[in-house]
């Protein structure tokens, strides 16, 4: 009798442990999305790494050197330069030297000192400023600029940012389709006068219908310029930032899927798939799919029910996690073998049921 008791007591510790496991893997869902005019330095870094095998390589020696010290997500993930506790805050929160990772650690390559993508700009005109709606998120976004006399040779620091901001914009409206690159949020805004030279824009989006908080540094050259991009794919050479990247992430919809590559060996990798339910009513159940990149097999999945294809992959949630309210996810990880290294990391679309 005690022995059956132990092995029913041990069986309920396990049940209770994995149904923690479920429940902390959902909460709730982030929105998305960064400057793209001028561009912040992830953009324009994920538009520098571009390439046609789905792998992102920056060419920007101030990229590179990014992605060597936060990784390959901090790319593929170029609009989630967040805090969730930000609830607007600036000086006093965000430490001197990490403005433009916003203090998310995952982003810190993007603190560094380097000769970034510069987008060229002429102080006092009229400047038409978009910033990506990855997910569509109600509130203010702020602009400041960096002092007369800023050194972008030292890391960037309140005191090297003006008082207050240039420009204020209050819930703008977002166009085109949410979840690409073609979601954005648009105003049009006087830049800052009387500026010349090397500066930082440095933007603030604050939520209204939550604590989590944008960051982000655009570096820009006032120097009569229209918005011109140099520094991306063929440094010195101007060329205006296009609205749609030539190899454009696929449609997100009012699902997301966030693919993160979370350890890496010789011959494989593990991943986490985060999914979102950024519409107004809940999923009853999911579904996510990709493409999977030539050499790339996967050997197991948890939280979900894998099928495929050739290289078409499919993952349906799980009997128990498949309700996700509005603005909230759940995750399911996987294990890829790969042949080669520096694997291309695949990009999932999502839909809700």
């Amino acid at each position: 009798m005690t022995r059956r008791r132990s092995t029913i007591l041990a069986a309920v510790t396990v049940l209770l442990a994995s149904l923690t496991a479920v429940l902390l893997t959902t909460g709730t869902a982030e929105a998305h999305g960064a400057l793209m005019k001028p561009g912040s330095r992830t953009f324009l870094c994920w538009q520098d790494g571009l390439s046609s095998t789905g792998q992102i390589i920056p060419q920007n020696p101030a990229c590179s050197a990014a992605v060597a010290t936060s990784g390959a997500n901090s790319l593929y993930n170029w609009f989630a330069v967040l805090r969730s506790d930000g609830a607007g805050r600036t000086r006093g929160f965000i430490p001197d030297g990490k403005l433009c990772s916003g203090g998310n650690p995952g982003y810190a390559g993007f603190d560094q000192v380097g000769d970034w993508p510069l987008t060229h700009l002429t102080a006092g005109a009229a400047f038409d400023f978009s910033y990506n709606a990855w997910a569509a998120h109600p509130g203010w976004f702020y602009t400041y600029v960096t002092k007369d006399g800023w050194d972008p040779s030292q890391p960037l620091t309140w005191d090297s940012l003006e008082d207050q901001p240039f420009l204020t914009v209050d819930h703008p409206a977002v166009t085109g389709q949410v979840g690409t690159v073609d979601g954005q949020y648009k105003w049009t805004g006087a830049l800052p006068s009387g500026k010349s030279g090397r500066h930082v824009i440095y933007s603030v989006w604050k939520r209204s219908d939550s604590a989590e908080t944008f960051y982000g540094c655009s570096d820009v050259t006032f120097d009569g310029g229209h918005g011109e991009v140099t520094g991306v794919h063929d440094p010195g050479t101007p060329t205006t930032t296009p609205t749609t990247p030539t190899s454009p992430p696929p449609t997100g919809g009012s699902c997301m899927a966030m693919y993160e590559i979370t350890n890496t060996w010789s011959g494989g990798y593990q991943a986490t798939v985060t999914i979102m339910n950024h519409s107004t009513t809940a999923y009853s159940g999911w579904q996510a799919g990709w493409t999977l990149p030539t050499g790339q097999t996967v050997g197991s999945v948890w939280n979900g029910t894998l099928s495929q294809s050739g290289s078409v992959v499919t993952v349906r949630n799980a009997d128990w996690n498949g309700r996700i309210p509005p603005d909230g996810e759940t995750t399911f990880g996987l294990v890829v073998n790969t042949t080669g290294t520096n694997p291309a990391q695949p990009s999932p679309t999502c839909q809700g049921t």
